[in-house]
């Protein structure tokens, strides 16, 4: 896996300034401009995934607009156990609160249950940063919603390659802090720029994990 190339690809296009900036202000729209822009990383997953010759997408609204949501619908579902555990803590938290316990009582038990929710929820959304990849990037290499939610699918890519996902999961996080940083040195005008270019490391990591998954399932 060339971790340093989902960085460093994005130059190689000699129009990369005009691609990235024009699709920036297309993510400045509200809601829709978010999911499309998620589309539009995506489809680098997708380009890379499928080994095509040019990896930097320019200007396909319907098209990437169509990835973001069923990246969205699929992200969703996956988030949904994190519902899961939050319902019990809110509602064992409010019990606690109106049993007539003992004030010391009730902090035992809220102090017990944040806990063991909060420990099962960090796993989980471990679990879930390792998954989601390789589920985005079925949903946009296949086309559809269900095959980013055919989860025996998608595990077998992260269980054929752990490492590549695992590394993955640090680059997104890298890019983050990276897009947070650089944006906010330019007077917070840059992330509008920086969080494109997050969506194009994101994707093009998802793309070479895809690969390196399917080649070794």
């Amino acid at each position: 896996m060339d971790f340093d190339k989902a960085f460093t690809f994005v130059f190689d296009d000699p129009d990369w300034l005009k691609k990235v900036a024009i699709n920036a202000l297309i993510g400045l729209i509200p809601l829709i401009g978010q999911i499309y822009l998620l589309g539009w990383g995506l489809e680098v997953a997708r380009r890379v995934a499928t080994r095509s010759i040019t990896p930097l997408p320019d200007v396909d609204f319907g098209t990437y607009l169509g990835h973001g949501f069923k990246a969205f619908v699929v992200s969703l579902v996956y988030t949904v156990p994190i519902f899961v555990i939050a319902v019990p803590m809110v509602v064992v938290a409010a019990v606690a609160e109106n049993a007539g316990v003992g004030r010391d009582v009730a902090n035992i038990i809220l102090l017990i249950v944040n806990l063991g929710g909060g420990l099962l929820i960090l796993l989980y959304s471990l679990v879930m940063g390792l998954l989601l990849p390789a589920a985005l990037t079925r949903a946009v290499v296949f086309g559809s919603i269900r095959d980013g939610l055919q989860f025996g699918q998608v595990f077998g890519l992260v269980r054929a390659a752990p490492v590549a996902y695992l590394l993955t999961l640090v680059g997104t996080l890298l890019a983050g802090m990276l897009a947070s940083l650089v944006g906010s040195l330019a007077c917070g005008v840059g992330i509008i720029f920086t969080l494109a270019y997050q969506q194009l490391v994101t994707g093009h990591l998802y793309g070479q994990a895809y690969l390196q998954g399917s080649a070794s399932a």
